[in-house]
């Protein structure tokens, strides 16, 4: 090419790219290579409506119990899409819809755990001080295990030692639920101090920060010091902190019976567990007293308002980036090590830490009787899904994963190629 043609062609794309960062200042797009085209947006959203509504249709077929489920994925650039499938309730022929709402189950920790995170930002707690100065007025506090060592820090990533009040308790705690049960959806809040009451005297299954065991219990314990730090209740603390600044709407804490645009819940499992009903609701009302759960989980939410919330945790928009770091640098140790899909586990603060093939995910499942719940955050594409079944006997990590599939592997398409 002659020397002409070159000063030519240079010329041109010299001033291609100055007119692409004139566009790029002034439109604010960002041309990073995991965004997506409108046309490739639509044509995702059509994708994962479709292998949503295959699932659901093929499970119909199976004894899976998949009566409807909704589903949410919020990108880089901060689109988002919702979906839905199936019935919310299946006698009354009511269609599932994207504004749904379900209990989140234990997802309601990461919301637990950033309350407490941006109290320790606030001067109000401190992650490695002794929970005793909390709790050591509680009558109960010297019976329980490991009293003398455990920080907060050790509940949140759940290395206190304790056991777990509600599936290592025997039939203590069974039959607690049974009661609830027998007495209905009461006025009564649950004290929470009564459901610590099923671990004490009980022997700690290691050394305090010396190994790892899911415990609800620890929750419970931190939603105590979080009340007595504050001198208000966990969840005015959850909205005033969280839930209104972030205007995530469709999610509320589980306090009272009666929920706006509440699915309807079948519980095969919790029936067998805890003898509860097979469908937990009557009327838009829960047929027993949700406020057990507490800062175990405590939530009703909606998986759009899961993903927006993820988004904004992962990437330091709710509490300041040491705390975050915090939150996924605390991981218990020994790590939980590999679940059935060889997925490597650690827990950190009110957060799985799962290394997976589209890399490192922070993630949470979430049971609650007739429901269950997914949530993930991949950095790496700044992106977070969510999923919600009105079912809490379901295969939804299966189905969660063929959504992971299809959104990941539409904005990352070179992934197709290695597998």
């Amino acid at each position: 090419m002659s020397t002409w043609s070159n000063q030519r062609l240079y010329g041109w794309t010299g001033m291609l790219m100055v007119v692409a960062c004139v566009i790029y200042f002034l439109s604010g797009i960002d041309f990073d290579e995991h965004n997506l085209s409108n046309d490739a947006f639509g044509k995702l959203e059509k994708d994962v409506q479709n292998v949503l509504d295959a699932r659901y249709k093929a499970a119909q077929i199976t004894d899976e119990l998949f009566p409807g489920a909704t589903v949410a994925f919020v990108l880089r650039d901060g689109r988002m899409a919702g979906f839905a499938t199936g019935f919310s309730d299946i006698e009354e022929k009511t269609s599932m819809s994207t504004e749904s709402r379900m209990p989140a189950g234990s997802i309601g920790k990461t919301f637990v755990a950033a309350v407490a995170l941006s109290m320790v930002s606030d001067g109000m707690l401190d992650l490695d001080g002794k929970i005793i100065k909390w709790l050591g007025d509680e009558p109960w506090f010297n019976r329980l295990p490991n009293h003398e060592m455990i920080t907060l820090r050790h509940l949140l990533n759940h290395s206190s030692g304790l056991i777990d009040h509600v599936f290592d308790a025997g039939s203590g705690f069974q039959d607690y639920m049974k009661k609830q049960v027998t007495l209905g959806n009461t006025e009564r809040t649950i004290d929470p101090r009564e459901l610590v009451q099923f671990i004490l005297d009980k022997k700690p299954l290691f050394p305090v920060g010396e190994g790892f065991h899911y415990t609800d219990t620890g929750y419970i314990l931190v939603g105590l010091i979080i009340e007595k730090a504050s001198g208000s209740s966990y969840y005015k603390e959850l909205s005033n902190r969280f839930l209104k600044p972030l205007n995530l709407r469709l999610t509320s804490p589980l306090s009272q019976g009666k929920v706006v645009g509440l699915a309807q819940g079948y519980a095969p499992k919790s029936q067998q567990l805890f003898g509860l009903p097979y469908k937990v609701v009557d009327a838009g009302t829960f047929v027993f007293n949700t406020s057990l759960e507490w800062t175990g989980g405590g939530v009703t939410s909606n998986s759009q308002d899961l993903v927006l919330w993820a988004k904004k945790l992962y990437e330091g928009k709710v509490i300041a980036q040491p705390y975050l770091d915090e939150m996924l640098n605390s991981v218990a140790n020994p790590k939980q090590g590999r679940d059935n899909s060889g997925r490597i586990y650690g827990y950190g603060l009110g957060v799985s830490i799962a290394k997976t093939k589209y890399g490192t995910t922070f993630r949470h499942g979430g049971f609650f009787p007739g429901y269950n719940s997914i949530l993930a955050y991949f950095p790496e594409y700044r992106i977070a899904i969510a999923m919600q079944m009105n079912s809490d006997s379901s295969k939804i990590e299966e189905h969660f994963e063929a959504i992971v599939k299809i959104i990941i592997e539409a904005i990352d398409p070179d992934l197709i190629k290695i597998e």
